[in-house]
């Protein structure tokens, strides 16, 4: 989600649901475009998942998307699909993540936005639809393009490629590509132990690498590297400096199955435990 926000008095828009939503499909009218408010549009869905409303969440993000496509807003249209794609991944419901694939690409070829860094985003959420219901294999190809675009304009280190090579490395491993995931992963904790806050995604990136170890190796064999990573992972998710926010909580809750599949069930629990707290005191 992008880091700029903006502040300011809750709208009718901002809750109210539309008469009726427009055909995702239709063609966009030829008129001017008018803008939606990213930033205020961002600021509230993620109020809606620090509370863990995901309902709440859908409303908003289709509320917005009919906006956009009746203002002619094709830009807003595709980052608005970005999030619903995220969102239907995360809620496992795999019918509308893939309709928010298809209306995204769509998008994306009518503004001619491939090339850039918005549509090298827009590959990568496409391509982590594709990795999460299990279709690796067509997930590779749009990870790959998204890597061109960012290799070649992103300077220094940067989120959005750390989180690239951590998902690359995901699909590659579904793929028994050990070796090649391996290297990605490493690469994802390179860039991601140079940005403040970056912690939670070295957390996630320990924890498939401890899946790896124990799927190249055999869980016997990997016992003592999978602790080891378990560790790490634990202790990147108790830096304090981290802000306790809905983010923490949902990477948390999303963290705790992992440490419990190896037995470390306190540690799942005392996770559970905390994104829960954070979640009520939103």
């Amino acid at each position: 989600m992008p880091d700029e926000r903006m502040t300011g008095e809750l709208n009718k828009e901002d809750y109210a649901e539309p008469q009726c939503l427009l055909n995702m499909h239709a063609a966009l009218p030829e008129v001017p475009a008018r803008p939606v408010p990213m930033s205020r549009i961002i600021e509230k869905l993620d109020e809606h998942l620090s509370r863990d409303d995901w309902a709440a969440a859908e409303r908003h993000l289709d509320y917005w998307l009919a906006d956009a496509l009746a203002g002619g807003d094709r830009k807003g249209a595709l980052a608005i699909q970005g999030e619903r794609m995220g969102l239907f991944r995360k809620r496992g419901r795999e019918a509308e993540a893939m309709e928010a694939v298809k209306a995204a690409l769509e998008l994306l070829a009518e503004t001619g936005m491939e090339g850039s860094l918005t549509g090298a985003t827009t590959w990568v959420n496409v391509a982590t639809v594709y990795k999460t219901f299990g279709r690796s294999a067509e997930a590779l190809p749009y990870y790959e393009k998204a890597q061109a675009v960012y290799e070649s304009h992103l300077t220094g280190a940067d989120v959005r490629l750390g989180g690239l090579y951590n998902n690359m490395a995901l699909a590659l491993a579904d793929l028994g590509r050990f070796a090649e995931a391996r290297a990605y992963y490493e690469k994802a904790l390179s860039v991601m132990e140079k940005i403040d806050g970056g912690e939670l995604e070295m957390a996630v990136t320990y924890l498939n690498l401890a899946d790896l170890e124990a799927a190249e190796k055999g869980p016997e064999e990997a016992e003592e590297t999978v602790q080891d990573l378990l560790d790490r992972a634990r202790a990147a998710l108790d830096t304090p400096a981290l802000p306790r926010n809905g983010y923490y909580a949902f990477v948390l809750r999303s963290c705790a199955p992992t440490f419990r599949y190896y037995g470390r069930f306190m540690d799942a629990e005392e996770l559970e435990a905390i994104a829960q707290s954070i979640y009520q005191n939103a």
